[in-house]
């Protein structure tokens, strides 16, 4: 679809919604527009690089939830139990 095309039909859509639907559409759309890396630190850049290195390093994923649970000091059953409750 052209740019003119989906301007015009996204015009069209707003003009339908109600306030509170169009209050949540503006607030997404600025926050698709925000530039995330200006709120950053250094170190926030740091470690989200260090993130994405280990990720290139290990495409099949991170560190295995049961690991994550085990580091906590929880054993799996402990989780579920609080899942059933």
């Amino acid at each position: 679809m052209e740019a003119n095309t989906l301007e015009t039909k996204a015009h069209k859509l707003l003009g339908q919604l109600g306030p509170g639907q169009l209050a949540v559409v503006v607030q997404l759309l600025e926050v698709m527009l925000h530039d995330e890396d200006e709120d950053l630190t250094e170190e926030d850049r740091r470690i989200v690089a260090a993130s994405r290195e280990n990720f290139r390093q290990n495409p099949e994923g991170g560190i295995p939830f049961e690991d994550v649970v085990a580091e906590c000091g929880f054993t799996m059953d402990q989780i579920r139990d609080c899942q059933a409750s």
